[in-house]
């Protein structure tokens, strides 16, 4: 599907028993009577989402009498975190959100996830593309079920544009420097962005960097964490001398990605921003916080635009794909539900909910809006594609790298002290 991925391949911790209590882990498995008992964490806690994953649960439970799933959904944010306690403390869900990348290796290091290699079922191999399998494979072997397409890029107002006179999405820097000063003469904050949640903002270091830094460089920092090319400090200046024009909301560090009206996604949603970097989750976001609830009409997309003498290949996406692990010790029914829920008719249900491309080929023929059927297109077409890269570097240097990035932006470092923190964290492992 690709002439070249990374399939080794930023939450804070919440510690304390307060919060670790409101997400008990496994105790799943079969009782003396037969029946199995399952705990599952995903990340959708309102709306289309959760109410998916809920009816997924119904609809195995019916299929297989005695088999029991406790759903409990977790807040994005909070999920890496809790999650990595339960799994070191011996006492993880047995089904739950994969990250891949790093992330993932060293879950399979630590021998905390079951191998699903030769586990998915005939007709989900079939049907989903080999490519997706790839990005949830660790030493050759699959330790999750791919469920959703989930590349980067600009979520953007046409109405919002249009108000500005911008005719064009922007292909260059220069574009969306304009782009931005257009918007600020209507008054709308031209960018929303949470960087209280580190990763969004992030996120604009990563593509600078998927501009600048050539595929080979990617893919051997993920393996060697060391920043030295010059490629890295380039994308860490190309994004301070972007920020220097003051492109995002007023209280962008203190504003948070996902929850509520007055997050990034709630910017856009309330029409208080013209748009967002965000990956294929946001549409259903976005849906979630307008007024009705209902996605935002002139919703549309465009990938993050090219930078004339970098390395990166041209059309070269970030992203990745999301999937579900079972725990070492989850029962074989953990699997079973696996293969379910990537089936075409659970595929297309979960596309309908979250708004979000599916991996399942079959069910991607019932998308229909423009901008998820753009995003296929070029996902598809990328010479090149990259996991985020606080998940291909895994959690602890991922989430100094967050952290560096939100540093940078609020102006307590430049870029060579930014590159300089990146590469301690990077040589601590």
């Amino acid at each position: 599907m690709k002439a070249s991925r990374i399939t080794a391949g930023a939450v804070s911790l919440l510690a304390g028993a307060l919060v670790l209590s409101a997400c008990s882990g496994g105790g799943g498995g079969e009782s003396a009577d037969g029946s199995v008992e399952m705990t599952l964490w995903q990340n959708s806690t309102t709306g289309p989402g959760q109410e998916f994953w809920q009816n997924a649960v119904d609809a195995f439970e019916e299929e297989n009498p005695g088999v029991t799933i406790d759903m409990q959904s977790v807040q994005n944010e909070d999920l890496d975190g809790l999650l990595q306690t339960a799994l070191n403390a011996g006492d993880p869900p047995d089904i739950f959100l994969q990250r891949g990348g790093g992330k993932m290796a060293d879950m399979v290091n630590a021998g905390q996830l079951k191998d699903l290699t030769d586990l998915i079922s005939d007709d989900v191999r079939a049907e989903i593309p080999e490519g997706s399998f790839a990005a949830e494979t660790y030493q050759d072997s699959v330790w999750a079920m791919p469920l959703s397409v989930l590349p980067g890029g600009f979520w953007y107002s046409e109405d919002a544009f249009a108000t500005a006179g911008i005719d064009e999405t922007p292909t260059s820097i220069a574009d969306l420097e304009a782009a931005v000063e257009s918007l600020k003469e209507t008054g709308i904050a031209p960018i929303a962005l949470g960087a209280q949640d580190a990763w969004p903002a992030a996120h604009w270091f990563y593509f600078f960097a998927l501009r600048e830094c050539s595929p080979e460089v990617i893919e051997e920092t993920g393996d060697s964490k060391d920043f030295s090319d010059e490629c890295w400090t380039r994308a860490a200046e190309n994004l301070q001398d972007f920020a220097a024009i003051e492109p995002f909301n007023e209280g962008f560090l203190t504003t948070p990605a996902q929850q509520g009206a007055g997050s990034s996604a709630g910017l856009l949603a309330n029409r208080q921003a013209a748009m967002e970097l965000m990956g294929a989750w946001n549409p259903g976001v976005i849906a979630s916080l307008t007024p009705d609830e209902q996605p935002l009409p002139d919703l549309a997309w465009f990938p993050f635009p090219e930078i004339e003498g970098g390395e990166g290949e041209p059309g070269s996406m970030m992203g990745g794909v999301d999937g579900y692990s079972c725990a070492a010790d989850a029962p074989d029914e953990c699997v079973d539900f696996l293969n379910f829920v990537a089936s075409a008719e659970q595929q297309q249900l979960y596309y309908e909910a979250f708004q979000s491309p599916p991996v399942n080929t079959v069910a991607q023929e019932a998308v229909t809006e423009p901008y998820l059927q753009q995003i296929l297109e070029a996902y598809n077409s990328a010479p090149f594609v990259s996991q985020w890269l606080d998940t291909v570097l895994g959690q602890n240097v991922g989430n100094a790298l967050n952290v560096a990035v939100v540093d940078m932006l609020a102006g307590n470092s430049d870029p060579e002290q930014f590159i300089q923190s990146v590469n301690a964290a990077g040589a601590q492992g």
